[in-house]
């Protein structure tokens, strides 16, 4: 004949110890796979470069930042239209920004635009003093040597998105920049 045992019953301090334990091992491997997911999705987006409209590519993505903080900065790429159709470019936005515009400078003088068309086979550079991108209200977390995200949007309501290095204004690939007065 067996003998039964008895459960042994530990102490309610120490049953709401294990609870509280156990609930924090959940917690704890809840944020760890949270975590994870935005930085694959981060470096994806970084390794595929840009996606989206077909036909339409960018590239050199370039967000200068201003000498004194509040100032606008400016951004510059290069979008190529590959497709068979024209393209119409309607508006910009740039991650870590209060808003962006696209600009062209003619003649020293600089004017904002609302559209830009992009012909079958064309190539659209936004450079210093030419077509590019003013980017206002650039918040603190937005670091030189760190990246952002362009998305272009057009007409048909497609959108392209592409990582912009950030850099100081004044570094490598750019000077002064006339027509620059807001």
């Amino acid at each position: 004949m067996k003998s039964a045992q008895k459960p042994v019953r530990l102490p309610a301090s120490f049953r709401v110890l294990a609870l509280v334990g156990v609930a924090g091992i959940l917690a704890a491997t809840a944020g760890c796979k949270q975590a994870e997911s935005p930085v694959a999705q981060e470096s994806a987006t970084a390794e595929a470069g840009p996606a989206a409209k077909p036909g339409i590519s960018a590239s050199d993505g370039h967000l200068f930042l201003p000498v004194v903080p509040g100032r606008p900065g400016a951004v510059y790429f290069t979008v190529r239209n590959d497709g068979p159709a024209a393209a119409k470019l309607v508006g910009v936005h740039v991650s870590g920004s209060g808003s962006a515009q696209m600009h062209k400078t003619d003649g020293g003088t600089m004017a904002a635009i609302d559209s830009l068309d992009i012909a079958p086979g064309a190539q659209v550079e936004f450079k210093q003093g030419g077509m590019h991108v003013m980017v206002f209200d650039i918040e603190d977390s937005v670091k030189a040597s760190g990246t952002a995200e362009l998305t272009l949007t057009f007409s048909d309501g497609d959108k392209l998105s592409m990582p912009l290095r950030v850099e100081s204004m004044g570094g490598d690939g750019m000077g002064d920049m006339p027509g620059m007065e807001h």
